[in-house]
């Protein structure tokens, strides 16, 4: 890298570092700045720069936009800014020209072990009047450093696989945990590549679509705990240099885009957990990284104090996502992670977050959502609502418009609780088994936008639902105070691991009956990675903070419960062999019929019932029989006459010891219908309508 390039007035467009003839040209936005510097670096570690320019406010600057184009700069130039302007907390602005700034929209971020940030400030953490200090010492030495990225990626014609909702099952899982046990089996540990060698596992089980745990790039040290889930972006574009498995400046960008390519090839679409509605920067205490040194009171909702900040999300700060510049920052990260990163869609942290004007209240029309709804760019993504946030928003089936799937927590918290044996919860599980049009309807949408999931990464594991009745969080250092106590969950005897096999046996079947719970209901579901061979966390239910053996994938559980695994795999495969339970309408009254166990209709109004069926058309000459119960007694179910030269053939029963639990296509046995089948206590069953061979 030349130490000294010549450098031009530039262009304001595009916002960010892009190869020119014989460089870069910089642009990124501040209203409000004074004096702007880019310095350039030539090693990650280093504290003083090779270069420094600064930008001129009049041949540098268009608009609010700052400029420059430097001759010399080549792949894996780094670089910082510095900004000035006024410091003036109580009118929101914190410039300090002592911060090295990350460029917002920074393709990668250089390797950092640790950013140590506190040595930085100068001045005591625990004073009142910290906030209004500014702390002048450099933190060059403190600070990552952006990497400029040039180098061209052969795609080979990799193209989007647009899965419909109909024939979507979605895998979520942590790109370092996956696969960071030494017995994952892998040469790749903990990285994006190490994905790339579970993919054939992934294919096996049947998933379609992988949603990745924040890959924004975060730092891991930003807290007293290590930040093991990432829900702290620092900037929005740059995939997580320590997922890479080279240390080379941008590697993370070349193998991100090697794993969708490897997924995409089996047929597995990418989703990523992506988070705009905070960042790293915290409350008025925290760090200054990026955007509160850029333009403080644009990037940021700010309280009626301007010292302060709003926090809707529950981490200190709220991005004011629909600020017209800041609204074009998102589409532009979502557009770069499509276009240049081919993934296929996104699962939006918080996302009523989105939704909320700069006073923190919710709209009617969300602009942002509305413009990522409607994008000629983003048209074909799934785009996917976690559709709440830590202010009181609950907009679970009326997330803006039809576009949004939405997780569904209702049919987290009603299917957990039907199999506890909750009374009251027949006609909530059969709401939801059926796509949840009683929450859905409303709004316009179809059973495609709801998210099925029973556990996924903030709770819970699924053999930790059906083995802790309490949160045991103590090793997070919060007295065991952090985390929901709302878990609907139930231990069957003992709090935790057992050796007593009647125990044991209740929560294998439990599990059973989440996951044909989860894979015959219209909607889509959403498996949390794990789950199908009994991964636990110990009882920790929110191991954001674990980046250890609580929260990483053990793989020799897969022997251990490779009976989990064998259902898991069998109702996916069944789920694809019956589009009747994935079909992305509603069923109409001549689709379903309902039944109770004497034969006539379920009682819907008795708060002690436990038990119901339903009959559902699977095509013009085959049907499916669907038995539930949730009791704690065994229940002999009267079952409904076979469609005319057929019998019911067993195809599940969660009662059953492998591999009578659930039976390969052909293999199934056929039942005396003259007779009440015996559905054992807290089991489910499948049966099938299929003509007799001649």
């Amino acid at each position: 890298m030349t130490k000294t390039p010549g450098f031009h007035a530039g262009s304001p467009l595009p916002l960010g570092t892009f190869p020119t003839e014989n460089g870069a040209n910089f642009a990124f936005f501040s209203r409000h700045a004074t004096r702007v510097r880019v310095e350039l670096f030539d090693h990650a570690g280093d504290v003083t720069p090779s270069r420094q320019i600064d930008l001129n406010p009049v041949s540098n600057r268009t608009g609010d936009v700052w400029h420059v184009r430097i001759d010399g700069i080549r792949h894996g130039q780094f670089y910082a800014y510095r900004v000035d302007g006024p410091w003036s907390p109580a009118e929101g602005r914190r410039f300090n020209f002592s911060r090295l700034l990350l460029d917002p929209y920074a393709r990668a971020i250089s390797r950092s072990d640790k950013w140590d940030f506190e040595s930085a400030f100068g001045y005591d953490p625990s004073s009142s009047e910290r906030d209004l200090v500014r702390a002048d010492t450099d933190d060059a030495a403190a600070m990552p450093k952006c990497v400029f990225t040039c180098e061209p990626f052969d795609w080979n014609g990799d193209q989007p696989l647009k899965h419909a909702w109909g024939k979507t099952v979605i895998y979520e899982t942590h790109v370092r945990g996956f696969s960071v046990m030494p017995n994952a089996g892998v040469q790749h540990p903990g990285t994006y590549r190490g994905l790339i060698e579970k993919i054939p596992y992934l294919k096996d089980l049947g998933i379609t679509a992988v949603e990745l745990m924040p890959v924004q790039e975060f730092n891991e040290n930003e807290k007293p705990l290590r930040n093991y889930w990432g829900y702290d972006p620092v900037v929005f574009f740059a995939p997580k240099a320590s997922y890479s498995s080279q240390l080379a400046a941008g590697a993370q960008t070349v193998e991100f885009r090697e794993m969708v390519q490897a997924l995409h090839r089996a047929g597995i679409e990418a989703i990523l957990d992506i988070v705009f509605n905070h960042t790293a920067e915290g409350d008025e205490l925290g760090p200054t990284l990026c955007f509160r040194g850029m333009d403080n009171e644009i990037y940021y909702m700010l309280a009626g104090d301007k010292r302060y900040y709003r926090d809707d999300t529950g981490t200190g700060n709220t991005v004011n996502a629909n600020h017209p510049v800041v609204r074009d920052h998102i589409l532009a990260a979502l557009r770069y992670w499509v276009t240049e990163m081919h993934v296929d869609g996104f699962r939006f942290d918080l996302a009523s977050v989105l939704g909320r004007d700069e006073n923190g209240k919710l709209m009617a029309n969300a602009p942002l959502l509305e413009r990522i709804a409607e994008d000629p760019i983003l048209r074909d993504v799934k785009l996917i609502a976690e559709a709440w946030d830590a202010a009181g928003a609950y907009e679970v089936g009326s997330f803006s418009e039809r576009r949004w799937a939405e997780w569904n927590g209702h049919f987290r918290d009603d299917v957990r609780r039907f199999w506890r044996g909750d009374d009251g919860m027949l006609g909530l599980f059969a709401s939801r088994i059926c796509g949840s049009a009683d929450i859905y309807t409303r709004s316009g949408k179809g059973p495609e936008s709801s998210i099925n999931f029973v556990t996924c990464h903030d709770g819970f594991t699924l053999n930790d639902l059906v083995s802790y009745r309490y949160r045991h969080n103590e090793v997070n250092g919060e007295n065991n105070r952090d985390g929901s106590a709302d878990n609907f969950s139930e231990n069957y005897g003992a709090e935790g691991e057992t050796a007593d096999a009647a125990t044991e046996a209740v929560r294998k079947r439990q599990i059973k009956n989440f996951l044909v719970t989860l894979l015959v209901s219209r909607g889509v579901p959403m498996l949390l990675g794990g789950d199908e061979f009994r991964r636990t966390q110990r009882g920790n239910n929110n191991a954001w903070c674990q980046d250890n053996d609580i929260s990483w994938f053990d793989w020799s559980y897969l022997d251990r419960h490779g009976e989990v695994f064998r259902f898991t795999r069998g109702m996916i495969a069944f789920r694809r062999a019956h589009p009747v339970l994935s079909t992305e309408q509603f069923y109409t009254d001549a689709e379903i019929q309902w039944i109770g166990p004497s034969g006539g209709s379920p009682d819907w109004f008795d708060p002690k019932g436990k038990a119901f069926g339903c009959v559902i058309a699977d095509n013009v000459s085959s049907k499916l029989l669907l038995l539930f119960n949730a009791g704690a007694e065994s229940i002999g179910f009267r079952l409904p006459g076979p469609p005319d030269s057929t019998n019911w053939l067993l195809a599940v029963d969660t009662s059953g010891p492998s591999p009578r639990d659930l039976f390969a296509d052909g293999e199934e046995p056929a039942v005396d219908s003259s007779r009440p089948y015996n559905l054992k206590a807290r089991s489910s069953a499948i049966f099938l309508a299929r003509k007799e061979a001649a």
